[in-house]
């Protein structure tokens, strides 16, 4: 399958950013792991742009600078994973004198001209205010909605909620442009954030189609049954896999159905989620790998017959795009989620829709669809002629350049 990226080729060819510096600031994952970030680095430098990353080090990515397609990536140590309100204040301020000691240090070599600040936390705008009295353009680049992430997390408000919702108000006051994955934070960048339409430019986290490739299905991840469902991606609290693991148990165990389950993937709740399918008698059933390497994970994508997202329907879930969804459907893969308005917004007809976190129904859905192989080759082909057409990343090269040219003129 011949794969054209005539938008990032253009980039390449014109260089609308020649001569732009630009300081990249991420907390929550190092780069490149973190994908969209890391495309985002690629099509700025396509575009003529000099790229500096700042992040933390891990998950495989341990050196504290190194340079990758002429990007320097500047890295800091984290103390430890957040778990709680305190854990998260002493992570937030270990990162933001990392990030301001590597800004000062990046100043001092290549004075940049814009600042791209890619949450959570809500917080980078303050490594970005005293650069900004130097006439450095901000960019808030929105990737999740802090205050609804936190009600998800810990099941309430009160003053942290509150604090959140003051962190992201003065993010989007520091802000000269918004990039927004979706619609819905689009209009939270407007309406709660009191951006003008015109400042706030949705970039999506499209899947770059020439990395994501499609191979032989390998048997070995059936385990001999006749079905397959399969899942990638974080295996955290709020990711609804204990509503994915009772589905399943409803699916083998009373519906009597020969399926084999493989999650891909690793987080915190990953060997809560291990025992709760052992206790449920599911052991032989799924198969949970762990972080993979990208080969596992294009052949599990590549072998199911059908794929699940059991993200649980709240204010969080609802307004966020999930990656998985997309890359589900660069798989050409049906799929089956709760009906939450950015997933159905993305998948459309290459998904089914189950009631709000009711288990029962996920699990009569994904056994209907699995029974029904036409009309899954029919939504995974729809799924796949939306990511070529219109969700791609080379769809939103275009929208990228477009917010940093309107940060200049704002500021020029």
């Amino acid at each position: 399958m011949t794969v054209t990226t005539p938008r990032m080729d253009a980039a390449r060819r014109d260089r609308p950013l020649e001569g732009r510096n630009v300081l990249m600031i991420v907390e929550n994952l190092p780069v490149p792991f973190d994908r969209r970030v890391w495309q985002e680095c690629r099509t700025l430098k396509a575009a003529g742009a000099n790229v500096s990353v700042i992040c933390p080090t891990g998950r495989g990515h341990d050196s504290r600078f190194e340079t990758i397609d002429g990007i320097e990536i500047h890295r800091h140590p984290l103390p430890f994973d957040a778990s709680g309100p305190f854990g998260y204040i002493v992570e937030y301020t270990a990162a933001l004198f990392h990030e301001l000691r590597l800004a000062i240090k990046v100043w001092r070599r290549q004075r940049f001209d814009t600042i791209q600040g890619c949450n959570p936390p809500d917080l980078i705008f303050l490594v970005a205010l005293p650069f900004k009295l130097w006439g450095c353009r901000y960019i808030f680049d929105h990737h999740d909605i802090n205050p609804e992430l936190y009600e998800a997390k810990f099941g309430k408000r009160g003053f942290f909620w509150k604090l959140m919702i003051w962190f992201e108000r003065l993010t989007f006051g520091a802000a000269d442009v918004v990039i927004s994955t979706n619609e819905s934070y689009r209009q939270i960048a407007i309406e709660r954030g009191g951006k003008e339409p015109e400042d706030v430019f949705i970039v999506r986290s499209g899947p770059d189609l020439t990395k994501l490739k499609p191979l032989p299905p390998n048997q070995k991840w059936r385990n001999g049954r006749r079905f397959m469902v399969g899942y990638v991606g974080v295996m955290g609290a709020q990711e609804g896999l204990d509503l994915l693991l009772e589905a399943a148990r409803v699916a083998v165990l009373e519906r009597g159905e020969d399926i084999q389950f493989v999650l891909v993937g690793g987080g915190s709740a990953l060997d809560e989620m291990r025992q709760m399918s052992t206790n449920l008698g599911l052991a032989d059933y799924v198969t949970f790998t762990g972080r993979a390497p990208d080969n596992d994970l294009f052949e599990v994508l590549s072998t199911a017959d059908l794929c699940v997202n059991p993200d649980r329907v709240n204010p969080m879930n609802d307004k966020s795009t999930m990656n998985k969804v997309l890359e589900y459907m660069a798989f050409s893969k049906a799929q089956v989620q709760f009906d939450v308005t950015e997933g159905r917004r993305s998948a459309q007809d290459a998904s089914a829709y189950a009631d709000a976190n009711d288990p029962l129904d996920l699990a009569d859905r994904m056994i209907a669809l699995l029974h029904d192989p036409e009309t899954c080759a029919q939504m995974g082909e729809s799924g796949r002629r939306r990511i070529e057409t219109e969700l791609s990343w080379d769809h939103q090269v275009d929208t990228l350049i477009s917010a940093y040219q309107r940060a200049q003129r704002k500021n020029g």
